[in-house]
């Protein structure tokens, strides 16, 4: 009786890469392969298609799994809370997705008594950390293989050829010059032209979003209901989180809303050109906030929002089970309590806009707001409100002006530094020393 190999379990998608690793891991670690296909919401060529061909290529197995609603409802749900924008623009399309695919990874490897995990991503990008982490997070104890970090496979051809002569079925449509990564929440394209930030993004990387200028002449209008933060109704028809996420996902698209051009700064260093379509999820995003700003209490609101760059922070690196990351949703929960109400969007030729929102927890009070004759403000307060607000700064002044020292001492005319040019024969001896250095300095540097 033969001995029996250990198990790995893969991260499968169907393409050269992760086929190359199946046999790779066969032939060079001695292992025998259960590979784990996912389906998030991406483009693909057919479930069934993707695990025959996984067990062509020699896998034991090849299990595949439907997470959509498990993604919408414990992930994307959490997205929202946070209005999740890496940097203030991007938000998380693959990062939300990674830590799902890597529990269920671990949960096959569990189930197959596998030893090891591995995956088929490079040496310079977020999602080996993302995966790694997650695994890691999960099991410690499972081994984590990187297959393309470690053969000598350095370019495609090179793949193309080392898979025909290992009996590898190798992609017979013609390859695309981009790598893409998509889900529910858009779709991240890179590579090829678009590694030049110089150049305009090529009109065939987009199939989520119609051209802007191609885009109906007549805007559209959108209602979207939200519960406890998260949308329910979509125009007055009640649908779950994953079918307004579709829904949203066609009318934002239609109308050329969703897209992303931006420099983005990678966990390992690199700064990346990466180009993004995302209409449901900047447009949910957007309708989210603009009922917060109703909903929410002035100072949560405003330290809500350094929170939510924690957390998409976090998870952009990786974090998602982390401990910080499970604190910052307790908070992000509490905030979302009482976030019910309604958001009217309008989406016209790229754009999307907020141009109506109600709730019966609006902290909107229209006697308080209005300069009308409703008016209930008491202006008699302001005055004594505005002495105490100012009083420390009033205090720091008076101070500076006692001392003689400049209020300002920076020229905003040359931003050269301070006293550097110019006169200063209204200041103190030792703010003229200051002054004489740093002038010395500068005129030594010139």
């Amino acid at each position: 009786m033969a001995d029996q190999k250990d198990k790995v379990v893969l991260a499968y998608s169907g393409g050269l890469d992760t086929s190359v690793c199946i046999k790779w891991l066969q032939e060079e670690k001695g292992l025998d392969v259960i590979a784990v296909v996912g389906d998030v919401g991406q483009e693909h060529e057919g479930l069934e298609k993707i695990k025959q061909k996984a067990l062509k290529a020699g896998a034991l197995d090849c299990l595949v799994v439907d997470m959509r609603d498990t993604f919408a409802k414990e992930y994307l749900s959490k997205a929202l809370a946070a209005n999740a924008l890496y940097e203030n623009k991007y938000p998380l399309v693959s990062a939300l997705s990674r830590p799902l695919i890597s529990k269920h990874l671990v949960d096959a490897a569990h189930k197959f008594g596998a030893k090891h995990i591995a995956h088929g991503c490079t040496g310079k990008g977020n999602d080996q950390v993302r995966f790694e982490a997650s695994i890691t997070m999960l099991d410690p104890d499972i081994e984590i293989l990187a297959p393309v970090r470690e053969w000598d496979l350095k370019t495609r051809p090179e793949e193309i050829e080392w898979a025909l002569a290992h009996g590898v079925e190798v992609p017979a449509t013609k390859k695309s010059p981009y790598s893409i990564d998509d889900n529910l929440w858009g779709r991240a394209i890179e590579c090829g032209v678009l590694e030049d930030p110089w150049t305009e993004p090529p009109a065939d990387i987009y199939t989520m979003t119609s051209d802007p200028v191609q885009a109906p002449d007549e805007p559209q209008y959108v209602e979207l209901s939200f519960s406890r933060g998260i949308p329910y109704m979509i125009d007055g028809v009640q649908k779950s989180f994953l079918g307004i996420v579709y829904a949203l996902n066609e009318v934002a698209g239609a109308h050329g809303f969703g897209r992303i051009d931006m420099i983005e700064n990678r966990l390992v260093g690199v700064k990346s050109r990466e180009c993004y379509e995302a209409p449901a999820a900047l447009a949910l995003i957007q309708a989210h906030k603009a009922l917060e700003d109703l909903v929410l209490e002035r100072e949560v609101l405003h330290f809500k929002l350094g929170m939510e760059q924690a957390w998409a922070s976090a998870v952009y690196n990786g974090q998602w089970f982390s401990p910080l990351k499970e604190a910052i949703d307790a908070f992000m929960a509490s905030t979302q309590r009482c976030l019910y109400g309604t958001v009217r969007l309008k989406f016209y030729k790229g754009t999307c806009t907020v141009v109506g929102r109600k709730s019966a927890y609006s902290l909107y009070d229209y006697g308080l707001a209005t300069y009308d004759a409703d008016d209930s403000f008491d202006h008699g307060a302001a005055r004594g409100f505005i002495q105490l607000h100012s009083l420390s700064t009033k205090t720091w002044a008076a101070n500076r002006r006692q001392e003689g020292a400049p209020a300002e001492l920076f020229d905003a005319r040359d931003q050269v530094g301070p006293l550097t040019r110019g006169k200063y024969e209204d200041v103190t001896p030792i703010w003229r020393q200051v002054a004489d250095a740093e002038a010395k300095a500068v005129a030594t540097t010139e």
